[in-house]
């Protein structure tokens, strides 16, 4: 244990996500050793963040206006929906340069474990946009793991009266795998989302 500042810089950073105990004490240090003009340039950008940043009025995604930069563009398809728990999971899909619809972000997903219902969700926003008849398909992106796959359960049945279509991100076997090494889910899934090769 450090004394004084440096420890409760330690202890401020441990509380990130992602961040452990020694990776606490590394970027502290790094700090503790850095130019001030350097140290200066990350308080500003951090305080500039927590002061301008605020979350999308239609699809939850962060943004610095009401809307995003994505709910703003009109070359994006209306009709189209990707469901996803996170703002990082746009950018993630954003970054394949495949998908040209819109967003919703649901801000987590079911986990009873940690106290999130789905009244935590945004859910009765996207049963708001979803009440005009421009949606045609949802999207769910949550991710492959318990909790995103109660949540995208829990959406399908929420949604499905609606009569929208519901399609589910396909999941599989990661390009450069080996089947010995994926575990039985991952397996069954690749199994279930089977295509047919065209040769």
């Amino acid at each position: 244990m450090f004394e004084g500042v440096v420890q409760d810089l330690i202890d401020e950073l441990g509380r990130l996500p992602g961040i452990g105990p020694k990776s606490a004490q590394r970027i502290a240090f790094h700090l503790v050793q850095s130019d001030p003009v350097d140290v200066q340039r990350l308080i500003t950008a951090m305080q500039e963040v927590t002061r301008k940043v605020r979350f999308c009025e239609v699809c939850g995604n962060v943004s610095e206006e009401e809307r995003c930069r994505i709910c703003r563009d009109p070359r994006r398809d209306p009709s189209i929906l990707c469901v996803v728990e996170e703002p990082k999971d746009v950018v993630a899909i954003e970054k394949t340069r495949e998908f040209r619809g819109r967003y919703h972000v649901l801000g987590g997903a079911i986990s009873p474990i940690e106290g999130i219902g789905p009244d935590d969700l945004r859910i009765k926003e996207l049963v708001g946009r979803l009440s005009s008849d421009e949606v045609t398909e949802v999207i769910i992106a949550t991710d492959p793991n318990l909790e995103g796959e109660a949540t995208a359960t829990y959406l399908a049945r929420w949604l499905k009266p609606m009569g929208v279509r519901i399609t589910r991100l396909a999941s599989g076997l990661p390009v450069g795998g080996d089947l010995e090494y994926a575990d039985e889910l991952t397996l069954g899934r690749a199994f279930e989302g089977r295509r047919l090769l065209d040769v």
